[in-house]
């Protein structure tokens, strides 16, 4: 059997499971089709966001 979607070396095998508000959900949404990346894409860029954040 083949292995599915794209090879990257950040093996993605952690799974993490949040409840979001009606209007947290939306805004997610928005920012994913204004960005054209998935749900879970948008969640990894704001990761990313505030650890350079912190990092500051």
């Amino acid at each position: 059997m083949s292995k599915k979607g794209r090879p990257t070396n950040d093996k993605r095998d952690k799974r993490f499971e949040i409840r979001l508000s009606q209007s947290t959900f939306e805004t997610l949404e928005e920012c994913s089709k204004q960005l054209n990346i998935s749900k879970s894409e948008v969640v990894h860029k704001g990761i990313l966001l505030v650890e350079k954040e912190i990092k500051k």
